[in-house]
């Protein structure tokens, strides 16, 4: 595929030793797409983003709010343009609260199996191409989560399944099992950023490299604080005031944290790049690391995204700066 904006090039890249490819930004319907958000707005962005070559579309069951609306207002869109499905790769999660009673959140085989099929339904699709546990579940065994997903590779609902919030001990025994079972187990998604440093840390990152697992990242921004856009005053309007469960107005306005990104800004600056692609080519210059989820909320923002692409190489001397500020001694 060769769309470009300006020149600028989507780059793709093998998920680990698997055959699929995976567009360097993807786009996370997270935060913008659920009943709260103009649906024109979303079909622009989402129209916008396949133009851009951003071709892989990631959701979750609980998406909104309300929970599933993500996926529904999804659904709609792709009615309009389901004659490309086959050049799309669309993911879904299960794994967190989705509805009530003892079957509608975790890792058991008959949350994990019903919510696919309530996904597929409101999506409009017979089949997702990765479906993820959104998160470790220590109430139900491992291996009875991942029989679940095994099962439904095997029953044509999803091509692939991967792991979510899973650190390095927890994918290894994840892996081990799908490995016995035969399953394309291909992808550990988890958070990564300048301010979130903890699967360099905790040893994850090289880990997945080692094992040839594709990583695909989310949160590469910091909810916006890498944007440099909280260095004044906080926005009435932003995420942060109307909103504010991921990030608060006092996480924002913390002083030491300003102060990380005022230098982190000024090396962007440096290297003739905004603040939130430096961010992004950060993260994308790790071998590791197949690909970043990004969020939007117009259509624009995706083309100052995308330049990111242009430019992820750093010097020696830029990331000695870059760690000094952004890891504790």
């Amino acid at each position: 595929m060769d769309l470009s904006e300006n020149g600028i090039k989507m780059k793709y890249k093998k998920c680990g030793n698997s055959g699929l490819k995976m567009p360097a930004l993807s786009l996370g319907l997270w935060h913008s797409f659920g009943n709260r958000g103009d649906f024109n707005r979303q079909k622009e962005i989402i129209f916008r983003a396949f133009d851009l070559g951003i071709n892989c579309f990631d959701l979750a069951n609980n998406y909104g709010p309300p929970y599933g609306a993500a996926e529904t207002n999804f659904g709609k869109v792709m009615k309009e343009i389901k004659s490309h499905r086959d050049e799309m790769l669309i993911t879904t999660k299960a794994g967190f609260d989705m509805w009530p009673g003892p079957y509608g959140d975790h890792g058991s085989g008959k949350y994990l199996t019903a919510s696919l099929d309530q996904s597929l339904k409101r999506m409009g699709l017979d089949h997702v191409d990765i479906y993820y546990h959104h998160r470790p579940d220590p109430e139900t065994p491992l291996e009875e989560t991942c029989r679940a997903l095994d099962s439904l590779v095997r029953a044509g609902k999803t091509l692939y399944v991967g792991v979510s919030n899973y650190n390095k001990e927890q994918t290894d025994a994840a892996l081990k099992i799908f490995k016995r079972l035969g399953t394309p187990f291909v992808v550990n998604q988890s958070r990564f950023s300048l301010l979130d440093r903890k699967i360099e840390r905790t040893g994850l990152l090289s880990y997945v490299n080692d094992r040839g697992l594709g990583l695909v990242t989310f949160s590469p921004l910091a909810q916006g604080l890498l944007t440099g856009k909280y260095l004044g005053s906080v926005p009435s309007d932003s995420r942060v005031m109307t909103d504010g469960r991921y990030l608060t107005a006092a996480d924002a306005e913390n002083p030491e944290l300003r102060e990380k990104v005022k230098a982190l800004c000024e090396i962007a600056l440096s290297r003739g790049q905004t603040p939130a692609q430096m961010a992004l080519s950060w993260v994308l210059s790790h071998e590791a690391v197949t690909g970043v989820i990004i969020g939007a909320s117009s259509a624009g923002q995706l083309t100052e995204n995308l330049a990111a692409l242009e430019n992820t190489g750093f010097t020696a001397e830029e990331l000695e700066k870059i760690n000094k500020i952004t890891i504790k001694n």
